[in-house]
């Protein structure tokens, strides 16, 4: 099965010559995603938003490739404040509550841009 690939809207994929999705197979992953907004602007708001927004544009690029919230086996998340934990991970379970993917979430000094404070990533195994 040949690799096939699908984009989004990040400035940052042209720029820096990566996709925003690959599938391999039965397999999807998906790149680091911030909360970038179809202008390219960052997504306003807490981190509850910054998240929501992230993981839509993660979720689009799995149901692109064939995929699911049912099939996402994995996730990680990296964040500015430990303080945002419980929110992120809130969210989280807006999207996977029924899938439970193995998570990460990972304190980090600083993300791309300043006013991020989440990137996530995901994997999904597709059974077909």
């Amino acid at each position: 099965m040949p690799i096939k690939r699908t984009q989004g809207t990040s400035p940052y994929e042209a720029k820096y010559g990566f996709s925003r999705a690959v599938r391999k197979s039965n397999r999807i992953l998906v790149a680091g995603t911030g909360p970038v907004e179809e202008d390219g602007s960052s997504t306003p708001g807490d981190a509850a938003a910054q998240t929501r927004r992230c993981f839509e544009i993660a979720m689009k690029a799995i149901r692109e490739l064939g995929g699911s919230a049912a099939d996402v086996v994995r996730t990680r998340m990296y964040i500015t404040d430990p303080a945002d934990g419980d929110a992120i991970g809130q969210v989280h379970a807006e999207f996977f509550a029924d899938a439970k993917p193995a998570a990460t979430m990972v304190v980090v000094a600083a993300l791309l841009r300043p006013e991020w404070r989440v990137e996530i990533e995901a994997e999904a195994q597709l059974n077909a």
